[in-house]
């Protein structure tokens, strides 16, 4: 358990990850009934993109800081939503202005979209992270935040009595059998809560990430992918996120995001917005 996402804080997989999070919070809070929101593997909340960690790799400024000083002119509105959420949260240390200098975790960005009486549980296992977390919302009675394994959570909570509720599930990656016990926290999940929109981040690296894509598609998602070109071996390269159950227009509003993403972010981007995820193996259909 030593994983610390200051050190990929506004990279390319927060920029997919990020604004598709954006984008699903405003169509469900279209709806004048109330949500709950479930951020299994929360982090931090907030991170410092001068500090130490965000510094030793350099991630956000290849991810978004490529976004936050490219031309407004023709920008997608998704896009554009992520990127007023992220000045928005580096507002609050100070005046904001073109790369942005603190990036807002998924908790920071669910409690810009919450509307008073939805409810947010925000979950973090890692002890620092999780004290961060708790000091990130300190005397935010609209957030409650759980030191506590996730995927536990997600069966205790699940259906909530909301009876509608977005579940973005995260996880670091580290244990060998994490794929296997997000898709058995998964089906628990969709089983107790059919009609839930869940969110599922996962990297794709090997023949292991294939096989879970595979398993993936059983639940008929919509699938949101972007892949960089020309990345050292044993560096996070491509990426996922499998949408179920998305609201409506959330399909067409990542295929308008993800082509002007992908142009951004550099040459030998590609992308994907499909109902069937692609193998790391294949060529991906890109824009």
């Amino acid at each position: 358990m030593n994983y610390r996402h200051g050190y990929h804080a506004g990279n390319f997989a927060d920029v997919l990850k990020h604004t598709a999070l954006c984008e699903l919070l405003r169509l469900l809070t279209a709806k004048d009934k109330k949500l709950f929101v479930l951020d299994t593997h929360a982090g931090a909340g907030g991170y410092d993109l001068a500090g130490n960690l965000a510094r030793r790799t350099g991630e956000a400024e290849a991810g978004v800081a490529r976004l936050a000083v490219a031309p407004r002119t023709g920008m997608p509105a998704a896009v554009a939503r992520y990127l007023a959420a992220v000045a928005a949260y580096d507002r609050k240390f100070g005046p904001a202005g073109g790369q942005p200098r603190r990036y807002p975790g998924s908790p920071r960005l669910v409690r810009a979209g919450l509307r008073p009486g939805d409810r947010f549980v925000a979950c973090e296992l890692h002890p620092e992270e999780a004290l961060a977390l708790k000091r990130e919302f300190a005397g935010d009675r609209a957030v409650e935040v759980r030191q506590a394994d996730g995927y536990k959570v997600l069966k205790a909570l699940l259906p909530p009595v909301e009876r509608r509720g977005l579940v973005l599930i995260d996880p670091p990656f580290e244990a060998t059998d994490e794929y296997e016990k997000l898709l058995r926290a998964l089906r628990q999940g969709v089983r107790r809560f059919a009609t839930g929109c869940y969110a599922v981040w996962y990297p794709i690296k090997d023949e292991m990430a294939a096989a879970f894509a595979r398993d993936l598609a059983a639940f008929r998602p919509l699938v949101l992918e972007l892949r960089l070109g020309g990345i050292a071996p044993g560096k996070l390269a491509a990426c996922g996120l499998a949408v179920i159950n998305p609201p409506w227009r959330f399909e067409e509003a990542m295929r308008e995001a993800l082509p002007w993403v992908a142009a951004r972010l550099g040459p030998g981007v590609t992308w994907v917005v499909d109902a069937a995820p692609a193998t790391p193996a294949a060529p991906a259909p890109s824009g």
